[in-house]
C-alpha cells in the first residue's frame, strides 16, 4: 500500500489484507493514531476495527493521509473580536450595483430626452446592457 501525504511525498507500507485500520496507523504512526486520518478513495476510514481487505484496498492501493490537530495540542486563544456598529460594509462590492444602475438611470434619460442624440444600434444596446444588468443584479441579491 502506499501512504501519500499532502507535501506529495510517498511510503510504501507493508499490509497484509486482514489486518485493521487500526492496525495500519499504529504502525506507521505510533502515538499519533488518532491525530492521523486516513482516506480511500474519497472516504474516510472512520471505523479502526475494518480489515483492508473489506474495503477493498489491494496491492498498490493509494491511502492519503492527513495528520490532524487532535486534543494534545494546545491551541492559543484569540482575542474577542473588537464590536462593530450594525449596518452594512461600505465597500467596493456593496456599491457596484447601485453605481451602475446611477449610470443606466443618466443613459435612460438622456436617450428619452435628447432622442436625437441616440442611433436605432444605441438605444437597442442600452436595452441590451440594461436586461443583462438587471439579471445581474437579481443574480447576485
Amino acid at each position: 500500500i502506499r501512504l501519500k501525504f499532502l507535501n506529495d511525498t510517498e511510503e510504501v507500507a507493508m499490509a497484509r489484507p486482514e489486518d485493521t485500520v487500526g492496525v495500519l496507523k499504529s504502525k506507521y504512526f505510533p502515538g499519533q493514531e488518532s491525530q492521523m486520518k486516513l482516506i480511500y478513495r474519497g472516504q474516510l476510514l472512520q471505523d479502526q476495527a475494518r480489515t483492508l481487505r473489506s474495503l477493498r484496498i489491494t496491492d498498490n492501493s493509494v491511502i492519503h493521509c492527513h495528520r490532524s490537530r487532535g486534543a494534545t495540542t494546545a491551541t492559543p486563544a484569540l482575542p474577542d473580536p473588537v464590536p462593530t456598529a450594525p449596518g452594512l460594509p461600505l465597500g467596493g462590492g456593496t456599491l457596484m450595483v447601485p453605481t451602475v444602475m446611477v449610470v443606466l438611470a443618466l443613459g435612460w434619460y438622456f436617450r428619452i430626452n435628447y432622442r436625437q442624440l441616440f442611433s436605432a444600434p444605441a438605444t437597442v444596446s442600452l436595452i441590451g446592457v440594461t436586461i443583462l444588468v438587471t439579471f445581474l443584479a437579481f443574480g447576485v441579491y
